[in-house]
């Protein structure tokens, strides 16, 4: 990636109005992905992101209210790019899903210090908060899809909740994240889907 000189002038970007402009948008996410491996949390801020992009902070504003908005976007870059795993079991699906999506994917990484910034900061701010239970409610809704092979394989029962299976899963790994502990928690990874698939009515492995 190549980092843009941080200063404001004439060209800075025109915002279209309230609809994005895509080239602005990626501009505004580089300079603000960059800003966070640089500075990390406590040097991130909207008017930093905005010098560095040569944009409005108007433009950021409107698109991204606060700086908890637009990080969350940014860890939502980093997310898109991985495809859910899928290898022929439940148990092999969690397994990936924690290794790879959520523990192995936050241990000692940018994206683990943005993801628990964002949690920590929706505790307080309402339309954090609305933003990352909206961001929750689509993972959660894509990772369903493991339920769902799962039953059609007949290793579940019908009647089996993904929600709460999946729920389970991620609130195994948030508690590990928040309290800075991904690397021992890593280790029981295998141990606890184990345990949360002993309790899932009709599984069979």
């Amino acid at each position: 990636m190549t980092l843009r000189p941080d200063t404001t002038d004439d060209s800075a970007r025109r915002s279209i109005g309230a609809r994005r402009n895509p080239a602005s948008q990626e501009a505004i996410l580089d300079a603000a992905e960059a800003l966070l491996e640089e500075s990390g949390i406590a040097g991130f801020s909207i008017e930093a992101v905005a010098r560095r992009a040569r944009a409005g902070k108007p433009t950021i504003y409107r698109w991204w209210p606060n700086r908890t908005l637009l990080m969350l976007d940014v860890y939502r870059r980093f997310k898109n790019a991985r495809a859910f795993p899928d290898t022929g079991s439940l148990r092999g699906d969690l397994v990936a899903f924690l290794e790879t999506h959520l523990l192995g994917f936050w241990q000692n990484r940018l994206c683990g210090t943005v993801y628990r910034a964002v949690i920590a900061e929706a505790q307080t701010d309402a339309d954090a908060a609305a933003a990352l239970h909206a961001y929750q409610a689509e993972r959660k809704q894509t990772a369903m899809v493991f339920v769902d092979r799962a039953k059609a394989r007949g290793e579940i029962a019908e009647h089996a909740d993904g929600a709460i299976i999946i729920d389970l899963t991620v609130s195994f790994a948030w508690h590990h994240l928040l309290l800075n502990q991904v690397d021992s928690a890593l280790a029981s990874v295998p141990t606890v889907v184990s345990a949360i698939l002993a309790g899932v009515p009709g599984y069979r492995p």
